[in-house]
């Protein structure tokens, strides 16, 4: 006796569901996607072929721009606020600290303080400051700043990033440089553009060689 056949049917899938998820998923992640911010100073920085990463809390940046301007970056609020009651303290400058703390950077010298903070965050663009005074070895404020900073993190974790100008002149490295020696900051970091070792240099050889023995 033969078998019945079934009559066939054609499979029809309902998508409308999965649709609404995925629209979903995207309007989440539109809506909760956050946008790397402008660089407050902008520096070009040059290439290197070191491979470690920066660190990305707990950080003290100094920037230096293409026309030798410093600027001083701390991204611990509580560490601003310390360091704002410090030179009120010290100066008498009577800031506005809850301005300071606010702060993405500092480019001014300690008598424009007050000013600079009174100026609209939105506002504050590197190019049109006249940055910390450190042109001079005999007008160096970075070394106060570098004091206060010392004092703030006395006893806490702190990462200490130079950012330079792929075409800053040396004089306004060696003076930052020296604020860091004269506070006792003899490590720092500075920040590079990655890159690839070049193909025959002797560190090429070396990498190549120290592959090939961990491959054995």
């Amino acid at each position: 006796m033969g078998r019945a056949k079934l009559p066939r049917k054609s499979t029809n899938i309902d998508m409308t569901a999965m649709c609404d998820v995925a629209f979903l998923l995207l309007s989440f992640f539109i809506l909760t996607t956050k946008f790397k911010p402008a660089e407050a100073v902008e520096v070009n920085i040059p290439s290197s072929v070191a491979a470690k990463v920066a660190p990305e809390k707990d950080i003290v940046l100094v920037s230096i721009d293409k026309d030798g301007k410093v600027f001083l970056s701390i991204d611990d609020e509580g560490q601003r606020e310390i360091i704002a009651n410090a030179i009120n303290t010290t100066k008498n400058l009577n800031l506005n600290v809850a301005a300071f703390k606010q702060a993405k950077f500092f480019g001014s010298s300690f008598a424009q303080l007050p000013q600079y903070l009174a100026i609209p965050e939105d506002n504050r663009k590197a190019n049109a400051l006249s940055g910390i005074p450190a042109k001079d070895s005999s007008n160096n404020e970075m070394i106060e700043w570098m004091r206060y900073v010392q004092q703030a993190y006395l006893g806490k974790k702190m990462n200490l990033l130079l950012k330079g100008d792929n075409v800053a002149k040396y004089p306004a490295f060696k003076n930052v440089i020296d604020a860091f020696k004269k506070n006792d900051f003899l490590k720092f970091q500075m920040v590079t553009s990655p890159t690839s070792v070049p193909v025959g240099t002797d560190l090429w050889k070396n990498n190549q060689k120290g592959l090939t023995r961990e491959e054995e």
